[in-house]
């Protein structure tokens, strides 16, 4: 099942041809995304969604349509969505450059899309990890922007690449570490651990993704009297921590339950409060 709107809320056929060959999103990769989970018609962190995918537009330096237009997509594909069958959906914003040759003028569209058995297999069962270097220092967004290290473009190849090598290791995810050896990311998640009471992830600094659903876990976990840091941390932190998630829009926090194959901490009424502290926020 999917909805496929345009920017100005026409609904049409998801198999609808939309983009040009010589579009610049289909020819390099050249573009910017979001992906947002709708429960029950309600868009969740749809304004941090929105914030990030102004900030990679400006970090392309491409043309973005206003936010009123993407809300107006959004709010066009959930009152299309068939939520009497399907109660969630992960809803994907796509934007880019234009065609080659082209004055800049951007190409969008916001699709609705049923959430696969095998997202839902991973946020109730948690998934097995393994560690890949990711390839660059963790002040290189600082030293080498135009790298855009920290903007969620259109180009993700090597994410994908390292999933399929997770495949190939027999296991679910990756976390990537930088030259130093510090956490990273996953390739479509932040990485959070708990300590105690404390609940730590990686700073965008460092080149990764600003995270919005390891933002709404903090914010409610604060608030619920937790601490929390975001700082850079070593990957050995990985395993003498009580607990390792890979948090994400649509996975929500999965539980990680081993990193290269070896067993880590897991509790299940540690991952439950998580949950329980991410669902309050709506």
């Amino acid at each position: 099942m999917r909805v496929l709107a345009l920017l100005d809320g026409t609904i049409v056929d998801p198999q609808t041809p939309l983009f040009r060959a010589d579009d610049l999103g289909v020819m390099r990769g050249d573009g910017i995304f979001e992906t947002i989970l709708v429960v029950d018609r309600q868009p969740r962190e749809l304004g941090p969604h929105l914030d990030r995918l102004e900030r990679s537009a400006g970090l392309m330096q491409m043309l973005l349509p206003e936010r009123s237009v993407w809300e107006r997509a959004v709010q066009a594909v959930i009152d299309n969505w068939p939520w009497d069958t399907d109660p969630q959906m992960a809803l994907k914003l796509v934007c880019t450059r234009g065609i080659d040759g082209g004055d800049g003028t951007p190409n969008g569209f916001a699709m609705g899309m049923q959430i696969g058995a095998d997202t839902l297999r991973k946020r109730s069962e948690g998934v097995a990890a393994v560690t890949l270097e990711r390839g660059y220092a963790p002040d290189l967004m600082e030293r080498a922007p135009w790298l855009l290290l920290s903007a969620k473009t259109l180009s993700y190849a090597v994410n994908m690449a390292a999933m399929r090598e997770a495949e190939a290791r027999g296991v679910d995810e990756v976390i990537f570490t930088a030259t130093d050896g510090s956490v990273l990311e996953g390739p479509t998640s932040n990485v959070v651990l708990a300590q105690g009471r404390t609940l730590l992830t990686t700073p965008p600094s460092s080149g990764i993704l600003k995270g919005t659903t390891q933002g709404a876990v903090f914010r409610a976990a604060e608030k619920a009297g937790w601490q929390t840091k975001v700082e850079k941390f070593p990957a050995s932190a990985l395993f003498d921590s009580d607990g390792v998630w890979l948090a994400s829009s649509v996975r929500l926090m999965t539980q990680v339950r081993s990193i290269d194959g070896t067993e880590i901490k897991a509790d299940a009424e540690l991952h439950a409060e998580l949950i329980r502290l991410y669902e309050s926020n709506y």
